[in-house]
């Protein structure tokens, strides 16, 4: 059992947990608490590490996790759990896992873009919406915050390993939008958000939650779309417009 914060290994999660640089260089990141660890058992995402307390062990089935992941466990110290733990009340078992993000579908009917989304807990949001709205990929535009950021992974509740979430240049992301109408969503001045047609293959970009989308972002537009709101209504935030446009995408997809 590991009982000291200096050691070399609890340093390296400490270091994952706080350093966006190091995640990258390393190409891991950490996952804390059991659903994470029961989805990673249950499917092929690369799981490199595990790390639990003794009284998260006690029970049979937390057991059964560690033996389905078939990787190095490391008993721990509550102490060096709280160490290591990006939350105030750590969940007893962490894991550091590879960054392999899913590859998108050759032809994707539905793709978020976002552009300067900087709150994690915004992204988080957002990722775990699309994944619930059946989108087929995210894509992170520059000046986003790191999807592997620990409170965007807390709120995304997994869809990191069930959503392909690419962080890309511009350069990069408009090839991915051939075959794609593009809607940029905005605050006032675009179509109704219902009066689109979802069912033709699209992407919605997502501007940052203070200054909207950047010039780049929008030269990938084709058109703009509105959530028609109370005139006393300034703006919605970020995650909530990106789920009532995503939603109105997926009803519309299963009535066609």
């Amino acid at each position: 059992m590991i009982t000291s914060s200096k050691n070399a290994k609890v340093k390296y999660v400490v270091r994952l947990q706080s350093e966006r640089r190091f995640r990258w260089r390393e190409q891991a990141f950490v996952v804390e608490g059991t659903r994470w660890l029961t989805e990673l058992a249950e499917g092929g995402h690369p799981v490199k590490l595990v790390f639990y307390s003794e009284d998260w062990s006690d029970l049979t089935s937390h057991v059964a996790i560690l033996q389905q992941l078939a990787v190095p466990v490391q008993a721990v110290s509550q102490e060096v759990m709280a160490a290591m733990s990006d939350t105030e009340t750590p969940a007893g078992v962490l894991a550091v896992v590879g960054i392999e993000p899913r590859p998108l579908p050759a032809r994707p009917s539905l793709l978020l873009i976002l552009d300067g989304v900087q709150n994690p807990g915004n992204l988080g949001t957002m990722l775990r919406t699309a994944a619930a709205a059946g989108v087929d990929g995210v894509l992170l535009g520059p000046g986003c915050v790191d999807p592997y950021n620990p409170k965007v992974l807390r709120g995304s509740m997994g869809a990191h390993l069930r959503l392909p979430i690419h962080a890309l240049t511009w350069a990069e992301i408009g090839p991915l939008m051939a075959g794609l109408t593009v809607w940029l969503a905005d605050v006032a001045g675009g179509v109704s958000y219902t009066a689109v047609s979802w069912q033709s293959p699209a992407a919605l970009i997502i501007g940052s939650e203070a200054w909207g989308a950047g010039a780049e972002a929008a030269a990938l537009a084709d058109g703009r779309c509105t959530i028609p709101m109370h005139a006393a209504t300034e703006s919605l935030n970020a995650a909530l417009a990106a789920g009532i446009i995503l939603f109105e995408a997926a009803r519309q997809r299963r009535a066609g």
